[in-house]
Order: C-alpha cells, then structure tokens, then sequence
C-alpha cells in the first residue's frame, strides 16, 4: 500500500472507528460498509481500495452480519486475533447497550414523530455514500475487466439478483470464481499478443533488410 498509515495506538484507532461506525450506521449492514471504509481506507490508511472490495466480496459470501465480518477482518488484518476480537467488541457493544437502555422505551420511541424524522433525514446521507461507494467499484470493475466485459457483468448481475433471486453469496461466489480464471486468460492473451506483435515486427525488420541487400547487390 502506498500511503502511511496513521500514526497513534491500534487499539485506540480501533475502538474509536469502530464505535462511530457502531453508532452511526443507521439502517443495517449495508448503511455501515461506506463508514467502515471510510475510516480503514481514508482516515487511518489500514487498506486500500483494492483489499477493501475483495474482502467485501468474500465478506457477503460468508454467514453472518456483514458490518462484524468487516470489523473482524480489520482488527485481525492489524492486531490478530485481540485485534479482531476488540474490533468487534467496540462495534457491537454501544449499540447494544443503547438498545437495552432504550428497550422500555422501543413501543414509545417506534412511534414518535420525532425519531421517524431522524432517520427520513438520514436515508438521503445513507443513500449517497452508498451510491458513491458502488461508483467507485464500478469504475474499478470497468477498468479491470474492460468496457464491454464491465458491462455484460452489471447486466448479469442484475438479472441473477433482481430476476432470478439467486442468493447473493452463490452469485459472489460464481464471480469470483470467473473473475480467477478471467485474470489468468487475460494474461495469457495478453502474452500472446505482445509475442505475435514482436513476431511481426522481426518478420518486417528482416525484410527490410532482406530488401537493402538485394538492393545493394
């Protein structure tokens, strides 16, 4: 990775990121990821861009709530195994002491005017940085497969998603699984290529000099 990391205790950074992403992703896993790369990618530096998608891949194929996975992975990615479990911990732990304090109060709190207005102005936030997000994948995606491939992977995407209603986790899987192969035949192809033009370029300096000496003699 090429940026430096922050500078400051793991386990402080830790903690502190993932309580603020603990607290304020609103709306389930989803809402959360953007938060969570923000902080690992943006502010702390712990990943890149790249390592973030690929373990969000794999992330969404395994059980379990994906925002955990997320804050497992980084804890252990800097910290092992204490690093993981104190992620996970300052992740789930204020959320759930809000909602056993607030428990009394759910029927009350589900109702009221007050707290409906507060997360219909969080959606649009929410909305965006997942948008942002899913561009920025996208545009990875683009650049990694090609255009037209990039393309026919969105539409496909789509269609096993929305229409076919496969399982997110078979479909993850049976990209990832193409994506490996796709990779090593585009290297391949490549290879080929650079040693077909190189072919052809020797072919046409030998009968450029083939065609001096004949004009010589």
């Amino acid at each position: 990775m090429g940026e430096k990391r922050a500078e400051g205790n793991p386990y402080v950074q830790l903690s502190w990121a993932m309580i603020k992403t603990g607290v304020l992703g609103y709306g389930g896993g989803p809402s959360v990821i953007p938060l969570i790369r923000y902080e690992a990618v943006n502010q702390y530096k712990w990943i890149d861009d790249e390592e973030f998608g690929e373990i969000l891949a794999l992330a969404n194929a395994l059980p379990g709530p994906i925002a955990t996975k997320m804050a497992a992975y980084l804890g252990y990615r800097l910290k092992g195994t204490a690093g993981a479990i104190v992620s996970v911990l300052a992740h789930i732990i204020p959320s759930t002491i809000a909602m056993l304090a607030l428990l009394s109060a759910v029927q009350w709190l589900s109702g009221s005017a007050f707290i409906q207005g507060m997360i219909g102005a969080v959606i649009p936030v929410i909305a965006v940085m997942l948008a942002m997000m899913a561009y920025e994948f996208g545009e990875r995606a683009v650049k990694g497969l090609g255009k037209w491939a990039g393309g026919a992977f969105f539409v496909l995407s789509f269609v096993l998603l929305q229409w076919v209603q496969l399982h997110p986790a078979i479909v993850i899987m049976v990209f990832l699984v193409y994506g490996a192969f796709h990779m090593r035949m585009a290297d391949t192809w490549k290879r080929r290529q650079e040693a077909r033009r190189e072919k052809r370029e020797q072919e046409a300096r030998m009968k450029e000099k083939g065609g001096a000496t004949h004009g010589m003699d």
